[in-house]
């Protein structure tokens, strides 16, 4: 038994994630520094770097947009996930329909809707907002069901033994479902936030001066699409790959054997 328990102790101690991490890094950031050295081989910069601001605002704004949409979109999320699995039927129907409607109809279709039709119906005016709260109710809907499935999919024997032991409903949620759901669907999680993160350049359609529509900008003021898109995909790189390494690095913190 022992030479077997070294066997598996030696199988399940892969390198540090920030090693991995950081190689992976490395690797994309010398891949980006050669294509945009050979882009400057072929033709000059110096029209692109005019509008450096342009690019700085735009992708700042980008940040922004994407911070509060995760945020928001998490509560939505979470708030639909539960009311999906509440007792009380209207609430279950109001929260299937909303999920159905937004999953089965195009991203562009909505914002398109919900900016034209409904908030200036409202008089909402402000298109950071409405961009932010568009682009939240879509990722929400899918946050939803990834939350639904965590907890579905964890035992009912657990929550019967938890009960038997006094938790009260939040802290069974606390202590016993969120561990659990976290672990499960963190993956799809941080998937889901990279594409938010991407999501976010369909907002240019609405005039919202974001990452993708500076780019297209300098783009028609210079004529120089491949010095003006390069900076677009190196900029929404570095935006996501964090995600990506630190979704990483909780999946090793949330490893444990079941």
């Amino acid at each position: 038994m022992k030479p077997r328990a070294l066997f598996f102790d030696s199988a399940r101690s892969p390198s540090p994630g920030w090693v991995q991490g950081g190689w992976l890094f490395l690797l994309i950031s010398l891949l980006c520094a050669g294509v945009m050295n050979w882009a400057a081989t072929q033709s000059g910069w110096n029209a692109v770097w005019q509008y450096h601001d342009l690019f700085w605002k735009g992708w700042l704004l980008t940040i922004l947009i994407s911070l509060s949409s995760l945020a928001l979109s998490t509560l939505i999320g979470l708030g639909v996930a539960l009311g999906r699995r509440s007792p009380f039927v209207p609430l279950r129907a109001v929260t299937l329909l909303y999920v159905e409607i937004v999953r089965g109809t195009p991203l562009l279709v909505q914002i398109l809707f919900l900016f034209y039709v409904v908030a200036n119906g409202l008089g909402l005016d402000n298109r950071l907002i409405a961009g932010v709260l568009i682009l939240s109710l879509f990722s929400g809907a899918y946050l939803a069901e990834m939350i639904r499935a965590g907890i579905e999919a964890i035992p009912a024997s657990q929550l019967e033994s938890a009960r038997a032991i006094g938790f009260t409903t939040p802290q069974i949620y606390r202590f016993v479902i969120a561990p659990q759901a976290l672990r499960q669907i963190l993956p799809a999680l941080a998937g889901q936030f990279a594409s938010l993160i991407k999501d976010s350049s369909l907002l240019s359609i609405i005039g919202l001066t974001e990452f993708t529509l500076a780019a297209q900008q300098v783009n028609s003021a210079t004529y120089r699409t491949l010095e003006s898109f390069i900076p677009l995909g190196v900029g929404y790189l570095v935006l996501t790959l964090p995600i990506s390494l630190l979704s990483k690095q909780l999946e090793g913190h949330l490893r444990y054997e079941t």
